[in-house]
């Protein structure tokens, strides 16, 4: 009865949802312009396509990211810490070796590109 018990535990940890799958509003890039990033698993990892564009005013928009994938291959580390990840800014058309930080319903999201030598980052905020 012992091991059926652990077994069913260990089979429902398994399906519960990360803390960070949800919807996710970036911070204005430097157009002005700003998305919802849906972040769900895609197999072992951790991935999140943009769902959503929006103007500086907040009027959604038309944009031919919508639907590309913004960040991929995030890997949980614990205690709301994700690496090995990437993300792709749409406004420089950059990829950036990521991490990312789960506090609450905010997110920090930080990466660099060329070996460490041009970084950036900004905090995301959970869509209600």
């Amino acid at each position: 009865i012992a091991l059926a018990a652990a077994a069913i535990f260990a089979a429902t940890a398994a399906f519960a949802a990360d803390p960070v799958e949800g919807t996710w509003k970036t911070k204005p890039d430097d157009n002005g312009n700003f998305g919802h990033v849906q972040i769900k698993p895609c197999g072992p990892k951790i991935c999140g396509t943009l769902v959503k564009a929006f103007d500086g005013a907040g009027k959604e928009i038309a944009s031919p990211n919508v639907g590309k994938q913004i960040v991929w291959d995030m890997v949980a580390e614990g205690d709301g810490a994700y690496g090995s990840g990437k993300v792709w800014a749409p406004d420089r058309d950059k990829t950036y070796k990521s991490v990312m930080s789960l506090k609450g319903n905010t997110l920090e999201v930080s990466g660099c590109v060329l070996g460490g030598a041009i970084c950036r980052g900004s905090d995301w905020t959970r869509v209600q």
